[in-house]
């Protein structure tokens, strides 16, 4: 893992300025804005009950079939 850590890094060392600068470009700032959009989506589409039902159905079936 290392090397290849190594190896990526030279590879980054040697690339052209705009490439590394393009690579960082940001459409929209708004970082906390987008988080609330995407969480009242996900609340508004109904999937944070499908993702609750999930959990628990996920628990119990884990705990019918676990060993321990």
């Amino acid at each position: 893992m290392n090397y290849f850590s190594g190896v990526i890094s030279q590879l980054v060392w040697h690339l052209p300025v705009n490439v590394t600068v393009l690579a960082q470009y940001v459409n929209d700032p708004d970082l906390l804005g987008q988080m609330q959009q995407a969480w009242n989506n996900f609340v508004l589409t109904g999937q944070i009950w499908a993702f609750l039902i999930g959990i628990i159905i996920g628990y119990f079936l884990r705990s019918l079939t676990s060993f321990g």
